[in-house]
């Protein structure tokens, strides 16, 4: 029994080794990971909170609360997009220092803001509170366009990559092949089947945590639907682009991880990147996830309109042609 179990145990050791592609991304994901986060959330010490004043040189605020450590000042000359902001937990509190003295927007709802207001009103007790305009956003009504995103991200990249990968293990692209379907035909219907799932269960999800929770939601339902299925075709599109070529379950694995793990922390699911270096944004402005939940959360949380989200919508389906032709011409109907 013992042979037997070492021949089995020796066999599986020399397929793994073969499988470059695989032995590299078990060695440099970690590494790459660890780097990348390094990069990210590393150097000195991090500000806890971010507090936007409306100014355009900081330095030339002599307020007591700019001396305090682990606060991030922000210049801004927007003091409505700055509202907003703190009404969306993006910023912490907004300060405006005049010659008559300080006064500040919080959002109450939001833990942050409130030990920043506790701060600012230690160095400065006279301080005026200003409400925030519009109706106050609790962060669950921030986070729950995050969460569906996230849903619909793992959905689209594990559900269609891992399908595909099986068909062609299996033999059923090797078979289907030889019928008169095209591989771009093939990866359509893949995307319109799943993208249908998709929204019905986001749509289910969204309706009973609305009902639930009663969610702040400003914006109409329809647009949120059009975001929604172009953000899934980008996202599915994305993964059978790695699922077009590679057979092998820990490569096609590797790289859907490679995906998904940067999205989930760049574009903005728990928190908001604003006042995060600038390159980092940047980065996190490739991702598809980055564009449909910047959509949706204007779209919920300020009634932004069609022409408001216009951008994000053309880079979504800007992204889902391109990676389907790019998954089309890479694609492989056989393992070998």
């Amino acid at each position: 029994m013992m042979r037997r179990l070492l021949a089995v145990w020796h066999a599986r050791n020399l397929e793994f080794l073969r499988d470059r592609g695989s032995l590299i991304f078990t060695l440099l994901l970690p590494l790459a990971l660890v780097v990348g986060m390094s990069f990210v959330f590393g150097g000195p010490e991090r500000a806890l909170f971010k507090v936007a004043v409306l100014t355009d040189d900081l330095g030339s605020i002599g307020h007591p609360f700019m001396t305090e450590r682990y606060v991030d000042f922000i210049a801004t000359d927007d003091a409505g997009a700055a509202v907003r902001k703190v009404a969306r937990h993006q910023i912490d509190v907004l300060l405006d220092v005049g010659p008559d003295g300080a006064r500040y927007w919080v959002n109450p709802d939001s833990p942050k803001g409130y030990i920043a207001e506790r701060m600012l009103l230690q160095a400065d007790p006279h301080a005026v509170r200003q409400p925030v305009s519009g109706d106050a956003v609790r962060y669950v009504d921030w986070l729950l366009p995050g969460i569906l995103g996230m849903n619909i991200m793992f959905s689209c990249l594990f559900g269609v990559g891992y399908v595909v990968l099986r068909y062609r293990k299996n033999g059923f692209l090797k078979r289907l092949h030889a019928t008169p379907i095209t591989a771009f035909e093939f990866l359509a219907a893949q995307v319109l089947s799943r993208l249908g799932l998709i929204l019905v269960v986001t749509t289910i999800l969204f309706v009973g945590t609305s009902y639930l929770i009663k969610v702040h939601s400003l914006g109409s339902p329809a647009l949120l639907l059009l975001i929604a299925a172009l953000g899934s075709l980008s996202l599915i599109a994305l993964g059978l682009t790695i699922a077009a070529r590679f057979s092998s379950d820990e490569l096609v694995g590797g790289l859907l991880n490679t995906l998904t793990w940067p999205m989930m922390l760049l574009s903005g699911v728990w928190f908001s990147l604003e006042g995060s270096p600038e390159w980092v944004q940047v980065i996190a402005k490739l991702f598809p996830l980055t564009h449909m939940l910047d959509a949706a959360r204007a779209v919920m949380l300020d009634g932004a309109g069609l022409t408001q989200v216009a951008p994000q919508l053309a880079y979504l389906g800007l992204t889902t042609l391109v990676f389907l032709a790019f998954g089309a011409w890479s694609f492989r109907w056989r393992t070998d």
